[in-house]
């Protein structure tokens, strides 16, 4: 087989509004990590329950979960860019309403149950804005830049994703420390206008799917059975979900932070941040030294050894092997997106995408949430260290399994669908 030639790493980036689109989707990743954050240390500090960050992550999956299939039908039969402005301004009211919720004077005169049930409300509300939000996203991006474009362009658009999701976590840390968890609210709701207005400066886009109209029921199995059918994908997007469901450390960082590792909310921005760091650095990388060669290979041993980071630090107690081993589980989860959204962008027809976004949010997206409780409900019952190493060897196994289960993912290439 003939050799493609190097590609130019910045071709996406010369697109203006591929160049505005990545600005939006910075600005959007940073409000939701950060608040996100804010939100977990906010919680344990009303609760020191374990359990209850679990409950954070299942409020937002079950609307998120529920509406993903819909959300993708409804995405594929609407204008993509108008439908995101929609979704964003949904999620920076939200965001106020937390920042609200989060007032000193309000906090000091109603009963912890009583805030902590707003928030849990709020955060339920955004599981919904969610599920429009990542298929509107994926469908939006792939009629920015043409289709010789699309790995490139993933790439700089999950890099973008990864510093987002790098500076948010630990802005939140910091900010929660010098400015307090109100103040902190203040600032994610001024990134959501930021997104807000970068969005704005896209024009619409047409609409694809030549069957307007549709009913649902039968638009929806036609999604579901092309994921189904499409080996690939199948394998990329389940083999992911299990790997974040059971290696879902991240949930439990506060109790580390503070019960196990002791280093208060900047060494918990700092944790946070880790995998995101990890992450950027391969996804970076990845621009200039492209991962589609035995891309199957290389994705089922970048989640094989995530599964041995995340063992490693549940068992540390010395915050720098700690950050460490978040660290490279980063790099190897960074592995994995690079490679699964190319999959998804590379095999999805442009009719489809909105609903083969939501089939992938279903099995990736809800499973950081289901994940969080996962994470949160084993901690209650077998210990937090002990929760996370189970995590970490459920995420092998799964790798083993995956990869003698799809023979097809372990032959994957995809510079041959590049050529085609």
């Amino acid at each position: 087989m003939q050799e493609i030639k190097q590609k130019d790493p910045y071709e996406a980036l010369r697109i203006r509004e591929f160049r505005v689109f990545l600005l939006m989707r910075f600005a959007l990743v940073f409000a939701w990590s950060m608040q996100f954050i804010v939100i977990e240390w906010q919680v344990y500090k009303l609760t020191k329950d374990p359990l209850s960050l679990g409950i954070i992550g299942l409020m937002e999956l079950i609307p998120a979960f529920s509406m993903a299939l819909y959300a993708g039908h409804y995405v594929d039969q609407k204008e993509k860019r108008n439908l995101l402005l929609k979704c964003v301004a949904a999620f920076s009211i939200i965001s106020l309403g937390l920042f609200f919720l989060s007032w000193p004077e309000l906090t000091e005169n109603y009963a912890t149950k009583t805030i902590l049930y707003g928030i849990y409300f709020l955060v339920f509300l955004g599981g919904f804005v969610r599920a429009f939000i990542g298929p509107s996203i994926f469908s939006l991006l792939a009629l920015i830049v043409p289709k010789k474009a699309y790995s490139n362009a993933a790439t700089w658009s999950s890099s973008v994703w990864q510093m987002a999701a790098v500076l948010g976590p630990a802005l939140a840390g910091f900010s929660i420390s010098w400015i307090g968890v109100h103040w902190s609210m203040c600032l994610i709701f001024l990134f959501t206008i930021i997104a807000l207005i970068s969005l704005s400066r896209i024009s619409k886009k047409p609409i694809l799917n030549p069957k307007i109209g549709e009913d649902v029921l039968t638009s929806l199995k036609e999604g579901v059975k092309f994921v189904f059918r499409t080996k690939e994908i199948l394998g990329a997007i389940s083999l992911d979900m299990f790997a974040v469901l059971f290696g879902g450390a991240v949930a439990l960082l506060p109790i580390f932070a503070t019960d196990i590792l002791h280093v208060g909310p900047q060494g918990f921005g700092v944790l946070r941040a880790m995998p995101a760091i990890g992450s950027l650095v391969t996804i970076l990388a990845s621009a200039y030294f492209p991962l589609n060669k035995n891309a199957g290979w290389k994705l089922l041993l970048a989640i094989f050894f995530f599964g041995v980071s995340i063992i490693v630090f549940g068992l540390s107690t010395w915050f720098y092997l700690s950050m460490l081993a978040l660290f490279f589980s980063g790099m190897t989860d960074g592995v994995s997106v690079v490679i699964r959204q190319t999959i998804l962008q590379l095999k999805t027809p442009d009719n489809m995408r909105g609903r083969v976004s939501s089939v992938n949010n279903m099995f990736v997206g809800s499973s950081n949430e289901l994940g969080a409780f996962e994470s949160g409900l084993t901690a209650k019952l077998m210990g937090t260290v002990n929760a996370v190493v189970f995590g970490g060897c459920m995420t092998i196994v799964t790798v083993v399994g995956t990869g003698l289960a799809i023979p097809s993912l372990r032959k994957l290439d995809l510079r041959v669908e590049e050529e085609a």
